[in-house]
């Protein structure tokens, strides 16, 4: 389950792909098309019958379909519970994830969901959006907590070694545009140093379990006062905390990143009580986060999002790096 390059597959053949996972379904859920994104996997617009779907088609060598369908158990609890979050749409012989062969035999899979509608927040707006990302993040924890899993569950692993190693999930750090060789001590410090940090921290069901992994303003909806949580695909076994480090992917060197990390913290006070112990870490969560969008930017390179970051995106994290080494605080902001 490791993903070390961006998809090559061009536009059109992953279209092609899209249209065979779409005709296992009934006739009525047969209609157009249309490519939203590309980033981790590519996701489709359905419009059929007068509805709304998402097809999600992941790419090679991450999810096993094992994998997939234990996300989509976590869903069908998570929405017994009244949170309201993404559900898969069954074929015509019951099936909720297609397997697709290439023509090398590789496979790929594919989900259908029910659209979700919503408003997506962004960092430019008030930053008490934060508190709603903050409160829906402590109910999810908290049933991440009680939740007993079914038999065959397994997601996939965030911890220091597939988050921050040259081994990670998302490659080499090393490899990320723009980062200075001669920066690469700075990096490796910081890394040691959260090494021995998450070790002391430990992982004690109460601080490690089924975690999201990417709960950002980008994948909250909001819809006249309720608030709704998608896109599950990296939804594995991590620090709950990293879910707060997530929470502000990319954007750590924003000048107002401190405002945003109070106020979810504030939303999540409202459900769960993080422990005085949970917050001395918190700062080494926050960078062991940056230092694995290295190696995210470095293996995705060619996406929009990792486009969209900017010549300086590495030197403000080498920066946070530093900060983190020698002093005292959150490492974020400019």
């Amino acid at each position: 389950m490791t993903a070390k390059q961006y998809d090559t597959l061009s536009n059109e053949a992953l279209q092609h792909l899209a249209e065979r996972a779409l005709s296992r379904y009934a006739p009525a859920l047969q209609g157009k098309l249309s490519l939203l994104c590309r980033s981790e996997n590519a996701t489709y617009l359905l419009q059929a019958a007068g509805k709304r779907y998402a097809l999600r088609l992941h790419r090679a060598d991450y999810h096993q379909r094992a994998d997939i369908e234990s996300e989509l158990h976590w869903l069908d609890a998570l929405r017994q519970t009244g949170i309201q979050v993404p559900e898969a749409v069954s074929d015509v012989e019951g099936q909720r994830v297609q397997t697709l062969t290439m023509a090398d035999g590789s496979v790929r899979h594919a989900v259908l969901f029910h659209w979700i509608e919503g408003e997506m927040p962004g960092t430019d707006v008030d930053p008490r959006a934060f508190q709603q990302l903050g409160n829906i993040t402590a109910r999810l924890h908290q049933h991440s907590r009680s939740w007993q899993r079914p038999a065959g569950f397994q997601r996939i692993v965030w911890d220091h070694h597939t988050m921050v190693s040259p081994q990670s999930h998302w490659g080499d750090w090393r490899d990320a545009p723009n980062l200075r060789s001669a920066d690469h001590r700075i990096v490796e410090e910081a890394i040691a140093r959260v090494g021995a940090e998450m070790v002391d921290f430990g992982k004690d069901p109460q601080r490690y379990g089924l975690i999201h992994a990417d709960l950002r303003l980008t994948n909250l909806l909001l819809d006249n006062g309720q608030t709704r949580v998608i896109d599950f695909d990296d939804c594995g076994f991590g620090w709950y905390l990293h879910d707060l480090a997530a929470a502000i992917s990319f954007v750590e060197h924003h000048p107002r990143a401190g405002e945003w990390v109070d106020n979810w913290l504030r939303g999540y006070e409202q459900v769960a009580h993080i422990s005085e112990a949970d917050m001395e870490k918190v700062p080494t969560l926050l960078i062991q986060r940056r230092i694995q969008l290295l190696a995210w930017a470095g293996s995705h390179a060619e996406t929009e999002m990792a486009r969209s970051l900017g010549s300086r995106w590495a030197d403000h994290s080498v920066r946070l790096c530093r900060f983190y080494l020698e002093r005292d605080g959150l490492p974020i902001g400019a």
